[in-house]
């Protein structure tokens, strides 16, 4: 979320008008202010880059499916609806490929200018425009596992040799020696002098 999008009670931030060109700016004109009025949008749109975190996220350019209500408020135009998302990353475990679908839940409301608001992190129409970008982000950062796993009861990777354990459940390895005692891995049997008879 940048400056320009914020509203800070008492504070003027100049607006920036939303790319109208993003599938994720909508148009709120047909509400016309009037509190009560509201409309359904459905629309797919292409996911932005950065949409993730390190180990999982949503390809860029994939589609993101959107079907929203728009409602009119006293305050501004309230979003709320659903956006499904493929995502795609690795498993913290055994770094294999993992792809899922993901449906996030956004609720959002869009102050409109010159509404005065006590949140710091309020969104403003702007323009007549609203940008759900943020608000998608948010939605998908929150929503996404920490740490992803291809499966619940993933084995994950030897930590000496670093085999995928799933593919192998009985792989293993000889004890491990003491280093303590590793000089002496070459000597298979001890041998001593014969003592001479008198």
């Amino acid at each position: 979320m940048t400056l320009s999008n914020r509203c800070v009670k008492g504070t003027v931030v100049p607006p920036r008008l939303p790319d109208s060109r993003s599938g994720f700016v909508i148009d709120t004109h047909e509400l016309s202010r009037r509190a009560g009025m509201s409309k359904e949008v459905t629309l797919v749109a292409q996911a932005p880059a950065d949409l993730g975190i390190e180990v999982i996220g949503v390809p860029p350019g994939s589609p993101v499916d959107l079907d929203l209500r728009l409602e009119s408020v006293v305050e501004g135009v309230l979003v709320t609806g659903t956006a499904v998302v493929r995502l795609q990353g690795n498993c913290a475990r055994c770094l294999d490929e993992i792809a899922s679908t993901e449906e996030v839940d956004i609720q959002e409301l869009f102050c409109y200018p010159g509404k005065e608001t006590d949140d710091a992190e309020a969104l403003r129409i702007e323009g007549e425009l609203i940008d759900l970008e943020p608000v998608l982000r948010d939605a998908v950062v929150l929503e996404l596992p920490f740490m992803p796993l291809c499966r619940p009861d993933c084995a994950g990777l030897c930590p000496e040799c670093g085999a995928n354990l799933n593919l192998d459940p009985e792989h293993g390895h000889a004890e491990p020696i003491d280093p303590r005692w590793a000089g002496l891995t070459g000597l298979t049997e001890l041998k001593t002098e014969p003592k001479n008879k008198e």
